[in-house]
Parts: C-alpha cells; sequence; structure tokens
C-alpha cells in the first residue's frame, strides 16, 4: 500500500489525487498500466510532483500535441511500460463547426454544451477556438460523442466532426520568453495585459469572466495584487511567471515576466 495520508497532506486536490493513487495501487498490484481521464493543469502538476518520486510507480503525461494543458496520465511500474505515444493514448481530435460571426463564443460555453449533451469533462481535453468558425479540441476516443442531432454553443447549432490528431491545427507552442515592464501599479488585469500582450480592458473581462487562472485558481477580480513567484494561466495563450517586481523612482514598478 502506498503512504496515502502522506501523499494527501496539504493537497489542494484530495478527491483528484485519492482517485489517482487507488489507480496506482491497483497498477502496482496488477502490474496492468492504467490511463486517467484528462486531468486539469494544476491536478496533473501536483500529481507528477506528488507520486513522481515513488520507487516503482512511472508517470507518463500524454495530451495529443506538445504543449497541451489538459492531459491523461498513464500509471505503470517503472519495470513495465516505458511511455506511451497519442494513438496508444486513445487520443482524436474533434472539430465543432458552426457560424459564431454573431454570435461569439469562448472555450467554456464550448465545454458547457459537450458536458451537457453528455461528453464528460475526463473526456475532453484541450479545446481552442478557431475565429468566427468554431473550436478544436482533443478528445478521449474510448468515449461516445454526445449523439444529440440539435447541439448549440450559445444559440448557434454545431456539428461534430471526429479528426485525426494530425489534422488538428492546435495553438503553436511557445518558446519561453522574458517580458520586462513597467506598470503604475501590480493590478493583475494591468500585468497580465502587458505580458500576454491583449488590451486591458479585454483582459479585465477575461478575469471578471473567471477564464483568467491565478496560480492555478480562478479569480475574478481585476484589481488583484501580484507578488513575485505568483503564476497567470490563460487557456490558449500559456502562462506568465512574476519573476520580480521592484518600484521605480517615479513610484511605479518595474515586473520581470516569464512567460511560456
Amino acid at each position: 500500500m502506498l503512504p496515502r495520508r502522506d501523499l494527501l497532506s496539504g493537497s489542494r486536490h484530495p478527491a483528484e489525487l485519492e482517485a489517482l493513487i487507488a489507480s496506482a495501487e491497483r497498477v502496482l498490484h496488477t502490474w496492468q498500466p492504467l490511463w486517467s481521464g484528462f486531468l486539469e493543469g494544476s491536478v496533473l502538476e501536483e500529481a507528477q510532483q506528488r507520486l513522481g518520486d515513488l520507487a516503482e510507480l512511472q508517470l507518463h503525461a500524454e495530451g495529443g500535441y506538445s504543449g497541451a494543458e489538459r492531459r491523461r496520465l498513464l500509471l505503470s511500474r517503472r519495470d513495465g511500460v516505458q511511455g506511451c505515444d497519442p494513438v496508444e493514448a486513445g487520443l482524436g481530435g474533434l472539430s465543432l463547426n458552426g457560424n459564431f460571426l454573431f454570435d461569439p463564443a469562448e472555450p467554456a460555453d464550448f465545454r458547457a454544451s459537450l458536458t451537457t449533451a453528455g461528453l464528460p469533462p475526463q473526456a475532453l481535453g484541450d479545446l481552442w477556438l478557431r475565429g468566427d468558425r468554431g473550436a478544436q479540441a482533443v478528445i478521449a476516443t474510448s468515449w461516445a460523442l454526445p449523439e444529440a442531432v440539435d447541439l448549440r454553443v450559445r444559440s448557434v447549432p454545431v456539428s461534430l466532426e471526429p479528426l485525426p490528431l494530425e489534422q488538428l491545427q492546435p495553438p503553436g507552442r511557445r518558446l519561453p520568453r522574458r517580458i520586462d515592464t513597467v506598470e503604475a501599479s501590480r493590478r493583475l488585469d494591468a500585468v497580465a495585459s502587458a505580458g500576454f500582450g491583449v488590451s486591458r480592458s479585454r483582459m479585465g473581462s477575461w478575469i471578471r469572466a473567471g477564464q483568467v487562472r491565478l496560480n492555478w485558481a480562478a479569480v475574478t477580480r481585476p484589481g488583484h495584487e501580484l507578488v513575485e513567484g505568483d503564476r497567470v494561466q490563460l487557456s490558449g495563450k500559456g502562462e506568465l511567471q512574476v519573476e520580480a517586481i521592484s518600484p521605480t523612482k517615479r513610484d511605479r514598478f518595474r515586473i520581470t515576466l516569464q512567460r511560456r
């Protein structure tokens, strides 16, 4: 048996981690590797930190493309499976087609509609927009797609088209980049707009809508003040880490960010 109490102590995601621990114990007992469902980036990160050092257990994460945030986790014995590719992970692509020119939707709208139609969250990986034409996503092929013929995202009828992974057009992977900016405050909306290269008003609306996460937790206050070490996540645009903050002679703040 694994040291469950120690592994769960102080966990930010105890329910999800406990399920992974149970799967790990099963793997070690049966010698049969197991895939988890898709995990949020924060859950995956914590699981890798807490389970990755166990002597007999090996972890491998797969999200369908380089840079994916949501990934499935393969648990196996260290003397067993030595990794896996996306096909073996049971991953495929999905195109959600519709005309969103007059009723733009966000990724959360597509996820909510798919969940309502019967696709569980653990079967859905990363999802990104394709302008006003809809969205694409990575899915676990072991789950049946919803058969609803009247699937809608907001007010727009949407058709579902399974695709091979190689036909997806996921967001490009960004190389880590250092950004230096001088801001009047340490407000989340000001710093994040500079780091992600969007207007402050747009960033503020994303924050209020719950689309921005701070240290993996949802945050809805644009005025939240950042400190060194904070990490800001924005789906489809990567992550910012606050590396340094120092006051200037004019009562402003010189902020160094790492974008990846």
